[in-house]
């Protein structure tokens, strides 16, 4: 990725990551601090409330790693040794007699007195019944001791983690059957204006559907959260407060389309009645218009109403937002540097995010970069980042943001 020339001036248009900072530090501001206790299989998505304390050392007890035979390394000269025992997994074993090998099988309790296990390959059985060992032993060798993974009063998940199927394991494995968590965030989500009309019905003169609402709920649905689906919010001034009003106790009104500072701008008015509402344009490209403060105190994020408009600034801004609200502190999605199998050639003002694959290792994009073309994410499997005032050659590094970093 080429600079042209010296960063062009943004004018009014505020920086990305000024505006990440923003909404973040809000999120702080205003953590959501009730909990839940689940049990640790209906904990995925959510968010740790607590550090996560081993009461245990894992494992419990040294055990071997492999299938074979636990002897005393001072005991072996190079002679066969007889087998005293058989030791499986979840078996209590006795103390290896002097001079004697166990058979051992993966995962059970190496037996006091023994410090090696030879894996069963490198052992030969004779008729007798002893054991010769085939290669030079060493002592701790293929055994897993007492406390590897964790022991006793370590932190094994900090408070703000988020919890997937591997931390729940994880959890499992220190023998917890519960897990305190943050409470779901409840969300309503509005969309606005007199063009917008409900899949299934016929479209009118001038009607579009509205994809907007489908998008973010179920979206917000993967994130954990609790979805208030508040509508379509008509071009009226008093229905558009009474809708307001009727959606109660939530964490965040989030809004697409029309909020801004025009005479048909109902939901704004609305929002600056009775609250506050800052009008943000921003150096992004889609979705260059965004809007936050709140409503009787509740926060308030209006995104751009352009599907793909909405996707990129969801993606990058009111996700980050909502997971910090629940104390998650790693809210930005791994950015990786491919090369580019496209020529940008036109430098811009605004940071823009592609919808774009991964084809043969190198970014290729989509051919129709509208922002109101939701197809072009539908066909992606990614975000490709172009920076402000850049150009691009074949083979020159980008960022790409793989869709599966936000989606859930």
């Amino acid at each position: 990725m080429k600079p042209v020339g010296k960063p062009g001036r943004t004018g009014e248009l505020m920086p990305v990551e000024v505006a990440l900072a923003r909404l973040l530090a809000l999120a702080a501001a205003a953590p959501i601090r009730d909990t839940e206790t689940l049990p640790v299989a209906a904990c995925e998505g959510r968010v740790l409330a607590q550090d996560l304390v081993s009461t245990l050392d894992l494992p419990p007890w040294p055990n071997s790693a492999m299938d074979g035979y636990a002897l005393h390394l001072a005991d072996w000269t190079g002679e066969p040794l007889p087998v005293s025992q058989r030791i499986f997994a979840g078996q209590a074993p006795e103390e290896l007699a002097r001079g004697t090998c166990a058979r051992i099988f993966t995962g059970a309790p190496v037996p006091a007195g023994a410090d090696c296990v030879e894996m069963q390959e490198n052992a030969q059985v004779q008729a007798d019944g002893r054991v010769v060992f085939t290669q030079s032993l060493r002592v701790q060798q293929n055994i897993r001791p007492q406390g590897q993974e964790t022991t006793v009063g370590e932190v094994v998940l900090a408070a703000g983690t988020r919890l997937g199927p591997i931390e729940q394991g994880l959890a499992a494995s220190l023998g917890c059957a519960t897990l305190e968590v943050i409470r779901r965030v409840h969300v309503a989500v509005l969309s606005t204006g007199d063009e917008l009309i409900e899949p299934g019905q016929p479209l009118g003169p001038g009607q579009i559907y509205n994809s907007n609402r489908v998008l973010l709920c179920s979206w917000l649905t993967r994130l954990g959260c609790e979805v208030l689906d508040a509508g379509i919010l008509p071009d009226d001034l008093p229905a558009t407060r009474q809708r307001l009003v009727e959606l109660g106790d939530v964490d965040l009104i989030l809004s697409t389309g029309g909020v801004s500072v025009g005479e048909a701008d109902f939901l704004g008015i609305a929002l600056r009645e009775e609250g506050e509402l800052a009008l943000w344009k921003l150096a992004i490209k889609p979705g260059k218009p965004l809007t936050c403060g709140h409503y009787r105190g509740v926060p308030v994020i209006g995104l751009p109403g352009n599907p793909a408009s909405t996707l990129v600034t969801f993606a990058l801004l009111a996700r980050p937002y909502l997971l910090r609200r629940q104390g998650v502190q790693a809210v930005e999605p791994l950015t990786f540097q491919v090369p580019a199998g496209f020529v940008w050639a036109k430098p811009g003002n605004r940071r823009e995010y592609l919808r774009g694959r991964l084809e043969q290792g190198r970014a290729v994009i989509y051919k129709n970069q509208s922002s109101g073309v939701l197809r072009s994410a539908a066909w992606a499997e990614g975000l490709v980042e172009v920076r402000e005032g850049s150009t691009l050659a074949q083979g020159d590094e980008v960022g790409f943001i793989p869709l599966s970093e936000v989606l859930g």
